[in-house]
């Protein structure tokens, strides 16, 4: 019994790999959310008060991400926002805004 139930996780696991690796537009999807308040590809409006994410270098994005989801870095609603995300979506946000210039 026990090595049907690792078959099937790992069977799982496999199937939710291809369908992050068949979807080429995934990271750009995730990103969109972000376009609210920290505009089109990253690219906040100037006076907005909020920064920009295009160019920004992904290792930065990605500390600035889990502070916020550990809640070490405080906020009005990006804590909440990143709670939301795996750590493989906040992978795939980071090197979105990062290709962008």
């Amino acid at each position: 019994m026990k090595l049907l139930q690792l078959a099937a996780s790992l069977c799982l696991a496999a199937i939710t790999a291809t369908a992050y690796a068949q979807d080429q537009n995934l990271a750009r999807n995730l990103a969109a959310s972000c376009a609210n308040c920290h505009g089109t590809n990253g690219k906040a409006v100037a006076g907005s008060g909020l920064e920009p994410l295009a160019g920004v270098e992904k290792t930065e994005l990605l500390r600035k991400i889990r502070d916020f989801k550990s809640g070490a870095k405080p906020a009005t609603i990006m804590h909440q926002i990143a709670k939301g995300y795996t750590d493989e979506q906040m992978e795939l946000i980071a090197s979105y805004f990062s290709a962008q210039k």
